[in-house]
């Protein structure tokens, strides 16, 4: 790697925090971090569809990464059929590019396997409780950032679908989910119509603890960041302006505030208990 490929990889670093660390020299002639540090959500694609081998071969590594004591509880949906990716964009309203990706993939959450599994040695699920459901979303959370690193590691673009829980059961419907699985989100995948913007992140002072949390500086590295975020990578809309009126500094704080001013989801506990969980 020249020089030059050097102060890229950094470049991508500093665009991303304010506080970015230094690149080692030891990994002056490394670039396997370059794809995840210039990542940013895709959501216009090429009119050109995902091969079904590369697919295959991005969820088996997807499938290959960590999960809680080997327990395996997470499935991946993909929808190759056009039909039933038309059906779940439809349950996505306001998200018009979400229909456009050339293929959908939910991911779900799936304690059903263990439970099967007591069943056949006709042993009692000792763990009925919110861990059960706990665990089996972070594994699906897990797999989801798998699939992300692979696919873009291989060229293509995602962006992940979080509104699909705001129809959970009719999206459970749509794919057969049965008790005690569960989607986590879905993801849009494609290959891109443009470069990923690189989005900036809170600084990692903020985000990043040594040995303890903390809080210290927190509202003022915040305000910080709002500010930079407003002067170089500005929202082109504002969140409910009828509510909140129009703001001149509207910044990140700003939109996360009115973004869960209003309720959201609230239902998805009586959905994930109505799957057989017990969240006490």
């Amino acid at each position: 790697m020249t020089q030059d490929e050097r102060s890229g990889l950094q470049q991508l670093l500093d665009a991303r925090y304010s506080d970015a660390p230094r690149l080692p020299e030891a990994l002056a002639t490394d670039d396997r971090l370059e794809t995840m540090l210039a990542r940013g959500s895709c959501r216009r694609f090429l009119d050109k569809p995902v091969p079904t081998e590369l697919l295959d071969l991005i969820s088996a590594a997807a499938l290959a990464a960590p999960t809680k004591s080997d327990l395996q509880q997470r499935d991946i949906v993909l929808l190759r059929s056009a039909d039933m990716r038309r059906r779940l964009a439809a349950l996505v309203p306001g998200q018009a590019w979400v229909a456009e990706a050339p293929m959908l993939a939910v991911f779900c959450g799936n304690n059903r396997r263990q439970r099967l599994l007591h069943a056949w040695h006709g042993v009692p699920f000792a763990n009925d409780h919110l861990d059960a459901f706990f665990n089996a979303a972070t594994d699906a959370a897990i797999a989801l950032g798998a699939f992300v690193a692979a696919a873009e590691a291989l060229g293509l673009g995602c962006c992940p679908v979080s509104a699909i829980r705001n129809e959970a059961r009719a999206v459970s419907d749509l794919l057969g989910l049965p008790e005690h699985v569960f989607p986590f989100a879905g993801l849009a995948i494609g290959y891109p119509a443009n470069d990923p913007v690189i989005a900036k992140r809170l600084p990692l002072s903020v985000t990043c603890h040594t040995d303890r949390y903390s809080e210290d500086n927190l509202e003022a590295a915040v305000r910080s960041y709002d500010r930079d975020r407003a002067a170089t990578q500005p929202y082109g809309s504002q969140r409910f302006p009828k509510t909140f009126g129009e703001s001149p500094d509207y910044a990140w704080s700003d939109d996360k505030v009115r973004q869960y001013s209003v309720p959201e989801r609230a239902d998805f506990g009586d959905f994930v208990r109505a799957k057989g969980f017990s969240l006490d």
